[in-house]
């Protein structure tokens, strides 16, 4: 059996060839030019040796050209590993070390890191531009068009996302064909009202996310509905794109509710055409939920995913009983429980960890047998969250990963700040926590400890920090203490940390 991912764009473009895929700026796209210029993208990769189950990097915002070479990358039958834009250059590295990856595609304003990154690899980069060049985006695309996608097979890897863990180096889940293929033709349908038309969706999630890859682009794509790009979420420009090209689907973080519901622009603008309203990635505080219905008329409904699970696992739908607050009700064809620390089962309002099985769950992380033993004991994907059941069937989290800070909806993981703090030659201890934020619900905050006689300005901390980490993760908050406190073996107690002092 043959199953590919990039299905989706060339069936839409068969069926309706004429009609807008992606808009960006004053340009519309159809589908019958997204699909050509992807399947020359496919040629010139084959041609450069790119072969079926090789990765291909992509370091690109939310322009055309990422969903150009992401599908043209798919076509290929290689797989695609989308990189965060606020890399670092020593993350690419990583990502690209770690992930085999044949070749870097790289967007002129990130071509800098992308290539420093590249460089220790010797990897190569396609700069992905417009311009017609050898090694250029735009001259992939003009190549002469492959016919089809190559064939793959549903099980085959199509996307790997790296995701931090609680500790060590990030960890490439890898997504098959089939994981992402059912997320968003079966799952992100029923998510949706239903409409006449076709959906509109504003694409302001990073498309490098699995929120905004699965439930905006290729949801989008599969139906044949159009995507608005928006590369920097910014309110009053959200608003008037949602105005000028009439969207009937936002999907964004809490921090952009936040945002749009506390915006005050020069103008009111018309957002009467948008229907449904998705959130997920970080907790949305009920009261901003119910005070941004009330302004802008819209049910906003809340869900649950992590990019293991491609990532929608449970949902609040409109077939069901809303419960704000609740990340809602398991998705089709996706089982959810509630287990103990001995992964035994839980009956519904005990608390527990969120456990999920189903088509969503990723085939594993790459190269990671003793995490994926650790994480896919017993066939179920144990997600590290603490939540419950109720009576109805609907989930609550109750608290997160240990120690994690969701920051905007970004996942920081204290102990990789941690490492690049003990990089300094200043530092003798260090511990990284999350305090509250205002807009973006937590903020990342480090305590450090200098060597004896050492000197170093919190300012300078923070510089050092942002040379190396993703600019989502370095400390905006930095305190020096003589000492850090410990407890009886030597640990440092961040609950002390992150009490308030008198």
């Amino acid at each position: 059996m043959h199953l590919n991912l990039g299905s989706i764009l060339r069936a839409t473009a068969l069926e309706t060839p004429d009609a807008i895929a992606l808009r960006a700026g004053d340009l519309a796209i159809p589908y019958r030019d997204l699909d050509r210029a992807a399947r020359g993208v496919a040629t010139r990769l084959r041609e450069r040796g790119v072969c079926s189950g090789d990765k291909v990097a992509l370091l690109v915002p939310n322009v055309p050209e990422f969903t150009i070479a992401y599908f043209g990358i798919l076509y290929a039958g290689a797989a695609v590993v989308p990189i965060n834009v606020l890399a670092a250059a020593p993350e690419v590295t990583y990502y690209l070390q770690d992930s085999e990856a044949r070749m870097l595609i790289v967007h002129p304003l990130f071509e800098e890191v992308g290539r420093a990154g590249a460089a220790p690899l010797a990897a190569t980069v396609i700069l992905a531009s417009n311009e017609v060049g050898e090694d250029t985006l735009g001259g992939f695309a003009a190549a002469e068009p492959i016919e089809a996608p190559c064939a793959t097979s549903p099980q085959d890897t199509a996307v790997i996302l790296y995701t931090s863990g609680t500790t060590g180096k990030p960890k490439g889940a890898e997504l098959t064909h089939s994981n992402l293929f059912l997320n968003c033709t079966v799952v992100v349908p029923r998510l949706l009202p239903p409409t006449d038309g076709v959906h509109r969706a504003l694409a302001t999630l990073p498309l490098f996310h699995s929120f905004g890859q699965t439930v905006i682009q290729n949801g989008m794509i599969a139906q044949g509905g159009s995507l608005t790009l928006l590369p920097r979420f910014e309110p009053e420009t959200a608003f008037a794109l949602i105005e000028r090209d009439r969207l009937s689907i936002f999907a964004g973080v809490p921090t952009m509710y936040f945002a749009l519901l506390h915006h005050r622009g020069d103008r009111a603008y018309d957002v009467s055409s948008l229907r449904s309203c998705l959130t997920g990635g970080a907790p949305m505080p009920v009261e901003v939920l119910y005070a941004f219905e009330e302004k802008f008329n819209v049910e906003v409904l809340e869900g649950f995913g992590l990019s293991e699970t491609s990532p929608v696992a449970s949902f609040n739908v409109l077939s069901k009983p809303r419960k704000p607050g609740s990340i809602g009700y398991p998705v089709w064809g996706v089982e959810m429980c509630i287990v103990n620390d001995a992964d035994q089962k839980l009956p519904d309002g005990e608390h527990g960890e969120i456990c999920i099985r189903g088509h969503n769950v990723m085939k594993g992380y790459l190269n990671r047998p003793d995490a994926n033993k650790e994480a896919l004991r017993g066939g179920w994907f144990h997600s590290g969250d603490i939540g419950y059941r109720d009576g109805d069937g609907c989930y609550w989290i109750v608290d997160r990963k240990k120690d994690m800070i969701l920051r905007g909806g970004f996942n920081v993981y204290p102990r990789e700040v941690e490492e690049v703090l003990y990089q300094h030659e200043a530092v003798v201890e260090a511990a990284v926590i999350g305090i509250p934020n205002e807009s973006h619900g937590e903020e990342v905050k480090a305590v450090v400890a200098l060597k004896p006689d050492a000197k170093v300005t919190p300012e300078a901390l923070q510089a050092f920090c942002k040379d190396r980490l993703a600019a989502y993760k370095y400390p905006r908050v930095i305190e020096i203490r003589d000492s850090l406190p410990k407890g009886s073996t030597g640990k440092i107690l961040k609950r002390e940390l992150r009490e308030p002092t008198a």
